[in-house]
This record gives C-alpha cells, sequence and structure tokens, in this order.
C-alpha cells in the first residue's frame, strides 16, 4: 500500500528506535522522505538502508532543539517541493539524562527540567515552524507529535520525563484548536513501553535495582499489565504513525492516540 504517496515528509531526530521505525513506514508508504539527526553517520546509514529497500529519503545533519537550523531545514524542504505535508519529531533523552531512578526530593532542578526543555521543547520548535510553513504553502498538512504512557501512569522517580509527557500531549491539543482553522490536523503518538528499544531496558535496568528485582522479573511483571499479553512492536507502531499522517487518518485531529495494544495500568 502507498498511503503516503506524494506526500512530502519529514522526521526529525530519525535515528531514535521509534523516529527510525515511523521513517521506514512513511517510505514504505510512499512517502518523498525527509530525515534528520544530529549523528551524522547514523541518519546517512538510515537513508541508506531506507533506498535499499524501495524508498526515497534524504538525510540531514539537524539539531532538533535549534530553531534557527530547524527553520531553514524546513524553508530549503518547502522551497524544493512546494508544500510540506508531514512533520513528526522522534526526540528523547536517556534514562539517566531523564533523572529516571532519582527522587524528587534528591533530583536537582535542572535535570527535571532537561526532559521539558529537550523532549517539549523541541515539539514546540518544530511544531510550530512546520506549522508556519505549511501555512505559508498552503498544505494541509499534519504535525505528529510523541509522548509516553508516562502521562497516564504513577510511576516513582520519573518526575520530569512524566512532566514533560503530559505537556506535551496538552500542547498537542492547543495547536490542534490553533492550526486547525488553516487546516492542518496535530495529533500525538503516545507509545508505552516498547521492549526492543534500548532505553526501556535501560529504564527497566534502573527500576529494577531500585525495587530489588532482576530486570526479567520486572519485564515480566511489566508485561502481565498488557490486555492481551504483550505490547506493540517498533513496525506497529510506524504503522500506526503512517495511518494517522494519511488521508484515511483524517478523523483523527487533537487526539492522544495510544499505541499500546491496551494497557490495564494506564488510565
Amino acid at each position: 500500500m502507498e498511503n503516503l504517496k506524494n506526500k512530502v515528509a519529514v522526521v526529525f531526530a530519525a535515528t531514535g528506535a521509534i523516529a527510525g521505525a515511523v521513517s521506514r513506514s512513511f517510505a514504505q508508504h510512499g512517502a518523498k522522505l525527509y530525515i534528520s539527526g544530529r549523528n551524522g553517520v547514523a541518519i546517512k546509514a538510515l537513508a541508506a538502508e531506507i533506498k535499499k529497500s524501495g524508498g526515497y529519503a534524504e538525510a540531514a545533519v539537524v539539531d532538533a532543539t535549534d530553531e534557527r537550523e530547524i527553520d531553514a531545514y524546513l524553508q530549503k524542504i518547502v522551497a524544493d517541493n512546494d508544500k510540506l505535508d508531514i512533520v513528526f519529531n522522534g526526540i528523547g533523552l536517556s534514562a539517566s539524562e531523564q533523572g529516571v531512578g532519582v527522587p524528587a526530593i534528591k533530583l536537582p532542578f535542572a535535570q527535571f527540567m532537561k526532559p521539558i526543555e529537550v523532549h517539549c521543547g523541541s515539539q514546540f520548535l518544530t511544531s510550530r515552524t512546520a506549522a508556519a510553513y505549511m501555512i505559508q504553502s498552503q498544505s494541509r498538512g499534519t504535525i505528529l507529535t510523541l509522548t509516553a504512557g508516562l502521562s497516564r501512569v504513577k510511576i516513582p522517580t520519573t518526575s520530569g520525563i512524566t512532566a514533560a509527557c503530559t505537556a506535551i500531549e496538552g500542547m498537542t491539543r492547543v495547536m490542534a484548536a490553533e492550526f486547525g482553522r488553516h487546516g492542518i490536523k496535530v495529533i500525538c503518538l503516545n507509545s508505552n513501553a516498547l521492549q526492543e528499544t534500548e532505553r526501556i531496558k535501560e529504564v527497566q535496568k534502573i527500576n529494577a535495582g531500585i525495587l530489588g528485582v532482576s530486570p526479567e522479573d520486572l519485564a515480566a511483571k511489566s508485561a502481565q499489565q498488557a490486555i492481551l499479553g504483550s505490547g506493540p512492536t517498533l513496525r506497529q507502531v510506524g504503522e500506526v504513525a503512517a495511518f494517522l499522517v494519511s488521508d484515511h487518518g483524517v478523523t483523527f485531529n487533537s487526539h492522544i492516540v495510544d499505541v499500546d495494544c491496551g494497557m490495564l495500568n494506564v488510565i
């Protein structure tokens, strides 16, 4: 299927696990794909992989926390294509950078703020800049943000990243309301713990140490919270993202879309 044929799609921080899966899915569905990240070697490798699989991908080195770099990057893409259909930002920090495992009473304020500045701040910058170019080029596009189930569960020692996830969801709703009159959709992809990713393995190792259990036991306990017995794969997350930004996903706007196969501990 080519649900995204003739669509111009941009993925920021594309070398992360989720953003990489989303990039592959966008390309497989026929999008003209522009991927960026801070690691030039890694982003070029991803582009080469996508091209080898028959997709279109152009790689660039862009810091998704730098508004000037974001603006220059999107300006060139719109100049080359006369439109901008899809923007997704998969930026993230490691668990240690997020302050995971550090109790709130011991967490330095700067470390508490870092996930908010990086996760939420970057989503704000890429979303508003993309919207400006979509309005300018009269593109009735879709902006897809990213958050996690932390926004609706109660897990100790995750105050910074939990605050950031909750903020992104609120921002998504506000931007959808603002940009909607221009025909622009804003949707938030909410993915629960993906066992395939190194970040989740890092989080589980930290939490297992706090709880005095093995990471394997903690992973098994987490699986028990999945209504279907297991969570989604990275590929499935990518496919959901491709659906949401396609013409078939038109009914989703301002929504926080859970991609977790159903979890008992998420409200």
